[in-house]
């Protein structure tokens, strides 16, 4: 049993003062420790990508399957040369548009810059550099690449708040760096380019597939529908396989026109009150009125779906802590941040999704 240490730091402090809290946080991760961090997606579980035996404990912590790739976070695209063998111009491009942003990019791995681990044994590395000031700070105070996926217990939903955190991996790891709620709430798109002239998605996220076209008008995205679960392939990137964020009951996920959407869900709570099953809904502001369950949390405005990004993993962790066994959410379309929204309810739901 590890004892997990707790710093506290705010987001606006200044950059000097940031580094000074963060003194030993960025030491115990040079030293093979683990340690999470919030980025501006959700709080990732930090550890030395170079050192296999530090990267072994972030899969041992998660129980996470070692075929899984991981993704490495830098704090300036100097470290680009050590970790990544050339790339395509378009990447660059990406770079300069996103970054430090919710955007990671696989890119060929250079021999022996990461541990085999990171990799999966494959032979390309993703990397981003996230938009948050004390991610920055302590990946740069620790002048380490650190291979960070979500600081969660693997297939429960992602951290958004430090003590989310807390309750997955206390005791597992040396600490977590607080810097209070993430802004995205969903974790980083991911893409590969397998020409000079693609953009493939490998997992949807904070950027767009729009932003990504508008960033490079003349390539071809190639987005794979969110609520698509084959995936037969060795992952390429982290979230393309397994079931993940989902709560302990059993979530449905009930698309088409909201009218139909409420008749059926709640058709489907009126049968649940003949048993002795607890049940939930995860609505938006527009229709919360409409529900009789035990438990009915929102999204937000369906008007504002970056809200419902930003909230959806604290409220299936609010599912759970409340004993919800039976839960029905809400679909959404799939455009602009709606294909990651939709991408990590369909994953959640293990592909459980009804059509109205």
């Amino acid at each position: 049993m590890t004892t997990t240490k707790v710093w506290r730091v705010a987001e606006a402090a200044p950059a000097d003062a940031m580094a000074g809290q963060l003194e030993e946080a960025a030491a115990l991760l040079r030293e093979g420790e683990l340690v999470a961090f919030p980025t501006e997606t959700v709080y990732g579980l930090g550890a030395d990508a170079r050192n296999t035996k530090a990267v072994e404990g972030i899969f041992k912590a998660k129980g996470r399957p070692s075929d899984n790739p991981l993704i490495v976070h830098i704090a300036d695209e100097n470290q680009l040369a050590e970790l990544a063998l050339p790339y395509p111009e378009l990447a660059t491009r990406l770079m300069k548009e996103f970054w430090p942003g919710p955007l990671t990019i696989v890119l060929p791995v250079r021999t022996g810059a990461v541990s085999p681990l990171v990799t999966a044994g494959l032979a390309t590395v993703g990397i981003r550099m996230p938009d948050h000031p004390a991610a920055l700070a302590l990946i740069r105070q620790s002048g380490c690449p650190v291979a960070a996926p979500s600081a969660n217990r693997s297939g429960r939903p992602s951290p958004t708040l430090a003590a989310h955190v807390l309750e997955d991996l206390e005791g597992k790891i040396s600490g977590i760096v607080d810097g209070g709620a993430t802004g995205v709430g969903l974790e980083s798109t991911v893409i590969e380019l397998p020409d000079s002239n693609t953009i493939r998605i490998l997992r949807p996220g904070g950027i767009t597939a729009e932003q990504l076209q508008s960033a490079a008008p003349e390539a071809v995205i190639d987005a794979p529908a969110a609520a698509n679960p084959d995936v037969t392939e060795a992952p390429r990137s982290p979230g393309m396989k397994y079931t993940h964020y989902a709560p302990k009951g059993d979530l449905w996920i009930v698309l088409g026109e909201p009218a139909n959407a409420v008749r059926y869900i709640q058709e489907q709570l009126n049968h649940a009150k003949t048993t002795p099953v607890k049940t939930g809904v995860l609505t938006f502001d527009e229709r919360a009125a409409a529900y009789d369950a035990d438990l009915i949390l929102s999204y937000g405005s369906e008007l504002h779906p970056e809200q419902a990004a930003h909230n959806l993993y604290a409220a299936l962790r609010r599912f759970d802590s409340e004993g919800v066994q039976r839960i029905w959410a809400e679909g959404c379309s799939e455009e602009g941040i709606g294909l990651a929204l939709m991408n990590r309810l369909a994953k959640a739901a293990g592909h459980q999704i009804v059509r109205v």
